[in-house]
């Protein structure tokens, strides 16, 4: 017997999302790339704008990367640092006393 989709209510927002059984998700998935694939062939390939195309791909590709790396940093320059362990190992024997 085939899954049905099911409705899940969030609890503070009410709003009403829909549950689409995996395969769903997985085939609207599959086609939808398959179908992006067809139009950036289009694009890069059979129309006049390709070399714009390539151009903006991999402006969004490099930026990607670069975000990410900054986020990197980001994270790596705001985190307070932990405590070593060897602190840790006298504080908590400290304690014990």
């Amino acid at each position: 017997m085939p899954k049905r989709v099911t409705q899940f209510i969030h609890p503070t927002s009410r709003v009403v999302f829909l549950r689409l059984p995996d395969k769903v998700s997985g085939y609207a998935m599959l086609f939808g790339s398959l179908l992006g694939i067809v139009c950036y062939f289009y694009l890069v390939f059979l129309s006049p704008w390709g070399l714009l195309v390539v151009r903006i791909s991999a402006f969004l590709a490099v930026a990607a990367v670069l975000v990410i790396v900054a986020w990197i940093g980001y994270t790596l320059a705001t985190t307070p640092s932990p405590e070593p362990l060897d602190d840790l190992a006298e504080s908590s024997t400290e304690g014990e006393s």
